[in-house]
């Protein structure tokens, strides 16, 4: 849908690229294959078992680029694929549970916030960008933390700490990144106010 051919504002980016059907195909697989790749971008933290990936930052970028309902498929398609064996999951992993599983499920929430929110506008400036992408990040911690702490056994202290405070710093710069990209992005597109 183009604002062209259709009179209508486009929502989110991907809504300027023409073809409704092979398109939405297309971004829904792409961006689940974006954020499996992403996955790979690993490293361990001592201590956790929760490494720092690629994947909240692409989570956040799907969201905010395909809106809520192809932001949500394309992350839903990710876990289902990775749960059926697609080796797509950090250090190419694959399959049901463990201890990042609650990430995993805050990954389809989060999109689909992030894709509401940005559908509303929530990308178009550097500030409500990082508030879209904040409130992102807290729904995959949401999430996440709770399934840690019943796989695991840790306390929510403990599992605050293994699982949330070593990744605020990076956090932090994948919102500013993205703070930065998302309105640029609306910007060379022409259409940036909302």
């Amino acid at each position: 849908m183009t604002e062209i051919a259709t009179g209508v504002r486009p929502a989110v980016l991907s809504d300027l690229i023409p073809g409704a059907r092979v398109r939405d195909a297309a971004l829904v697989l792409g961006g689940a294959a974006l954020t499996g790749l992403a996955a790979q971008l690993s490293f361990p933290i001592p201590g956790s078992p929760v490494p720092v990936t690629g994947q909240t930052f692409a989570v956040v970028l799907v969201g905010a680029a395909l809106g809520f309902n192809r932001a949500a498929l394309s992350m839903g398609l990710y876990v289902l694929a990775g749960i059926a064996g697609v080796p797509w999951f950090t250090g190419g992993g694959h399959g049901p549970g463990g201890a990042t599983f609650g990430y995993l499920i805050g990954f389809v929430v989060a999109a689909a916030l992030v894709g509401r929110l940005a559908e509303r506008g929530g990308d178009r400036t550097p500030a409500r960008t990082a508030g879209t992408m904040i409130l992102g990040n807290l729904v995959i911690y949401a999430f996440g933390v709770p399934v840690l702490m019943a796989v695991t056994g840790m306390g929510l202290a403990p599992a605050l700490a293994a699982g949330v405070v070593p990744f605020l710093a990076g956090d932090a710069v994948k919102i500013a990144v993205a703070a930065g990209l998302l309105p640029a992005a609306w910007k060379l597109t022409g259409r940036s106010g909302r």
